[in-house]
């Protein structure tokens, strides 16, 4: 697999993430995802991507646990 650079233009990070570019435009535009400008082009830094998506499946997993208890009370 190829290195993945610590700065990511859209179509990078979409391949990155595993998600498709239009999915990715509506993260960004919704700023659901971090991103900056360079220009007039969204990047990504690996780094913060990697800081965002521990965070999200962290808060994911612990709505999936509380669901969980609640639905076995």
């Amino acid at each position: 697999m190829a290195e993945t650079r610590e700065v990511m233009d859209m179509r990078e990070a979409s391949q990155y993430l595993g998600v498709s570019r239009d999915t990715l435009y509506k993260y960004v535009y919704e700023e659901r995802i971090p991103a900056f400008k360079l220009g007039n082009r969204w990047k990504f830094k690996k780094t913060v991507l990697d800081r965002w998506m521990e965070k999200q499946s962290t808060q994911h997993e612990g709505r999936a646990r509380r669901k969980t208890r609640a639905a076995s009370r």
